[in-house]
């Protein structure tokens, strides 16, 4: 009989154990779950909010394409835009001086654009352009523009 009673508070005692553990642990679930429920708005329920982020990420996913979409077009528009820039500024005649001559090559991503040069003479002013096609002239180039138009290619971003 003694061994029974021995054995009936060693069960109570695991038993009350067990219900302490399972208390604690239903404490802590039930501290998380007012937690998470406090982030709700009191007037709608947990389903309508939930519904109402989904809907808010629905909606920037959406924006997020549209923006994606806009920045490949810009992407692509960019390349033909001028970028890359050489200048050089040169005496083109030895009774002048201060270099008062100058040459602009302005290229697109793609070494398309043209080249501008200036020359400037005690009496008169000439300025005439090329037209630059896969970094290339059909005319042909002055060793001033060919200068200017390797700047402009060096200074390509990659």
């Amino acid at each position: 009989m003694f061994n029974f009673i021995i054995f009936f508070v060693a069960v109570n005692i695991i038993l009350a154990a067990i219900l302490i553990l399972l208390s604690y642990k239903i404490y802590r679930l039930e501290k998380k779950y007012n937690l998470f429920i406090s982030k709700f708005n009191s007037e709608e329920n947990i389903e309508m909010s939930l519904q109402k982020y989904i809907e808010m990420v629905k909606n920037v996913n959406e924006e997020n394409k549209i923006n994606r979409a806009n920045y490949l077009n810009i992407e692509r528009k960019i390349e033909d835009c001028i970028q890359n820039i050489g200048f050089i500024r040169y005496n083109a005649f030895d009774d002048v001086g201060n270099e008062l001559s100058f040459v602009i090559a302005l290229l697109d991503n793609n070494d398309n654009g043209f080249i501008i040069n200036s020359i400037y003479g005690k009496n008169y002013n000439t300025i005439y352009s090329k037209k630059i096609e896969s970094g290339t002239s059909i005319y042909p180039l002055t060793d001033e523009e060919i200068t200017a138009l390797n700047k402009a290619k060096d200074n390509k971003k990659l």
